[in-house]
This record gives C-alpha cells, sequence and structure tokens, in this order.
C-alpha cells in the first residue's frame, strides 16, 4: 500500500516559528538588559568598593593619627612630670643651699664675734697703767657696743655713791656722782645683775634711763659699774654678742683697771721670784 505524501512532522508550523522567534529575540534582550543592568551593578559596586576603601584609608590614617597624638600627650605629660620632679629637687637643693648658708654665716658671725671677745680682753689686760686700761675700754664700748653716752664708775669707800672715773659724750658735771640707791643705775650696782631694755631704741636712752648698765666684779664683789647712756645713731638694739661682751666687760674690766693701779704702786716693777714663793694659800 502506497504511503500518502504529505508536509514533514519535524517542520513547525509558520505562526509557531515566528512566535518562538519572537520568544528568542525577547529572551535575548532581556538577557541583554539584564547583562546590562548587572554590568553597571557591578561598576556601582565597585566605585562603592573603592569609595569604602578610600574611607577606610582615611579612618586608618585617622587612627594613626590619633595614636600619634595618644603618644604625644602621653610624652608630654611625662616630660611634665620630669620636670616637677626637677623643680622639686631644685627647691630642695636650694632650701639645703640656703640652710648651708645661713648655717655658715652664723658660724662665720660667732668666728667673728669671738675674735671680738679675744680681742677685747686682750685689750684690757694688755694696758699696764690705769689711764691706758680706761682708753681701751672706752674704745671697746665705742667700736664693739657702739656706746655713743657712756660713764665708768667706781664705789666710793663707803659705798653709798658711785664716782665716774672716766665718762664719753656727756657733761661730767651730770653724772659725775649717783647714789647707789637711786635709779637704773644704782640698782644695777646693788644687785650686781646687767640692765638692759630689749624693747626700746637703745639710741635714745638717756643719764635717767640708760641703754644698758654693766656691773662691775671683782673676786665676787660688785665694785662698779659701767653705764651706757645711749648708743650711737646707727645703733639701735643689742644683740645677742652684746650681751656676751657685757659679762666680758663684767668680768674683766674691774680686775684690769686693779691689775694696773697696783702694778704702777709698785713701781712697775715685776716682782722677783720669792715674793711668789712667799705667797699663802
Amino acid at each position: 500500500m502506497t504511503e500518502k505524501k504529505g508536509r514533514p512532522s519535524d517542520r513547525p508550523p509558520e505562526d509557531l516559528k515566528k512566535e518562538r522567534d519572537a520568544f528568542i529575540q525577547q529572551f535575548f534582550r532581556k538577557g541583554a538588559q539584564l547583562t546590562e543592568e548587572l554590568l553597571r551593578e557591578n561598576e556601582r559596586l565597585r566605585d562603592k568598593i573603592s569609595e569604602l576603601e578610600s574611607e577606610n584609608g582615611k579612618l586608618r590614617a585617622h587612627l594613626a593619627s590619633d595614636s600619634a597624638i595618644r603618644d604625644l600627650l602621653r610624652k608630654i605629660e611625662e616630660l611634665e612630670q620630669e620636670k616637677r620632679d626637677l623643680v622639686t629637687q631644685s627647691v630642695r637643693m636650694v632650701a639645703a643651699s640656703d640652710r648651708f648658708n645661713s648655717r655658715y654665716s652664723e658660724a662665720e658671725g660667732e668666728l667673728a664675734n669671738l675674735a671680738n671677745l679675744y680681742v677685747a680682753l686682750s685689750q684690757l689686760h694688755a694696758a699696764r697703767n690705769v689711764r691706758h686700761v680706761l682708753r681701751n675700754l672706752k674704745e671697746l664700748l665705742a667700736q664693739f657696743l657702739g656706746a655713743g653716752a657712756f660713764s665708768v664708775y667706781l664705789a666710793s669707800p663707803d659705798g653709798k655713791e658711785l664716782v665716774s672715773i672716766a665718762s664719753e659724750g656727756v657733761a661730767v658735771e651730770e653724772i659725775a656722782r649717783m647714789p647707789v640707791t637711786e635709779g637704773v643705775v644704782g640698782q644695777a650696782f646693788s644687785k650686781g645683775e646687767i640692765f638692759f631694755d630689749e624693747t626700746k631704741d637703745v639710741s635714745k636712752g638717756s643719764i635717767e634711763d640708760p641703754a644698758a648698765v654693766i656691773p662691775l666684779d671683782f673676786n665676787g664683789r660688785t665694785v662698779g659699774v659701767i653705764a651706757i647712756f645711749s648708743t650711737l645713731p646707727q645703733k639701735t638694739e643689742f644683740v645677742n654678742v652684746d650681751t656676751e661682751l657685757f659679762k666680758l666687760l663684767g668680768a674683766q674690766a674691774a680686775p684690769a683697771l686693779i691689775n694696773a693701779r697696783l702694778f704702777t704702786d709698785a713701781g712697775r716693777k715685776v716682782p722677783g721670784v720669792q715674793a711668789f714663793l712667799d705667797l699663802e694659800d
């Protein structure tokens, strides 16, 4: 039996072919659009990544800068603390140096005072007559104590009056004799105590209100006084070394005067050795 000839079974209809071609074209067109969108999105993401990387770089640089600043601030604080420590040490050293200089000055002053006292004692006992002793005593009162007006008194034989044997800066008739029972001078003699007022200006003293009165001691007995009525204008107060000189004069002036008087009475001759061998205990 002979088959009939007709259209091949694998050829699609013309409409279906057109529809297929349209679908394929639309598919590829949407694929192309999607590809373009993906490319644009990829480009946008690349730009964003680049922007983020740039921002990340800035942040890293900023962090590095902050870290450097923190290190710098920490270093500054360490240096400031070191500076404070050095300043404290410097202050301590200056204080120690000031204490040393003060102590050195005190020691130097004490040595100078001792030298003055030694000179005063040597001058008093170096003289071999009363006139020289009194002259040296006047120089000591003027130079070491700054005395401007003063008088050296010895008690009268009856012990009722003080008689001036030397004076300076004051009229003799005003101070020639003083009762031992009156005034500051008489009280200092009667009590055998040094008198001076630490609260007043000693340059403004007077005969009635003297700057200082120094009892003269000989063998445990008060035999006279040195009355400093006033000091020189630049000497307004007595200091520690002055009080030591008061004590020295009180203990040494009378023996120096009496020894000079006895030496003169002995004809200014040194006793022979027998005179010392014949001394009684």
